[in-house]
C-alpha cells in the first residue's frame, strides 16, 4: 500500500488505531454476549427482551463493521480472531445462562465498559485533530449511553 498522507503523523494513527482495536474488541465481545443471551433468554419478559437484544446486536454488527473499516483507513490491519478481541478486551465472558435479569446486568455492565474504552479512543484522537475518529468514537459513545439507560430502566 502507499504511504499515508492524511494529516495524521504515524505514531498518532498508531495510537489512534490501538484504542479502536480496543473498542472493536469491546464491541464485538458485546456483539457476541447480546446474541447468546438473544437466543436463550427465557422467563415472563423472554419476549420483549428477545426482541431488545435482537435490536441491539443489530446494531452492534453494524458498529463493529465501522470500527474496523476505520482501523484500516489508518493503514493498520483489524484484529479478527476471539483470542486477539480476548486479549485487547476489558469485558468479560458469562459461563452458562444466566437468568433474564442477571442478562440485562451483565449488557448493562458491557455497554458501559465500553462507554469508558469509548473515552479513551475519543481522547487519542482528539488530541490528534482527528476528527473522523473523533466523530465516530463520540456516536458510539452516545448508542452505548442510551442503551444502558435502557438497561438500567427495566432493572
Amino acid at each position: 500500500m502507499t504511504k499515508i498522507d492524511i494529516g495524521i503523523n504515524e505514531s498518532n494513527r498508531l495510537a489512534i488505531a490501538e484504542g479502536l482495536k480496543k473498542l472493536l474488541a469491546d464491541s464485538y465481545t458485546l456483539y457476541l454476549q447480546t446474541h447468546n443471551f438473544h437466543w436463550n433468554v427465557t422467563g415472563p419478559q423472554f419476549r420483549e427482551l428477545h426482541l431488545m437484544f435482537e435490536e441491539h446486536y443489530t446494531e452492534l454488527a453494524t458498529a463493529v463493521d465501522d470500527i474496523a473499516e476505520r482501523i484500516r483507513t489508518l493503514g493498520v490491519a483489524a484484529p479478527g480472531t476471539y483470542r486477539a478481541f480476548a486479549a485487547l478486551g476489558s469485558i468479560e465472558e458469562v459461563d452458562g445462562v444466566p437468568a433474564a435479569s442477571e442478562m440485562v446486568q451483565l449488557l448493562l455492565q458491557g455497554h458501559e465498559a465500553v462507554i469508558k474504552t469509548c473515552r479513551e479512543a475519543l481522547s487519542l484522537a482528539q488530541e490528534a485533530d482527528d476528527e473522523s475518529t473523533a466523530s465516530l468514537v463520540g456516536d458510539r459513545m452516545g448508542v452505548h449511553e442510551k442503551t444502558a439507560w435502557m438497561l438500567r430502566a427495566t432493572l
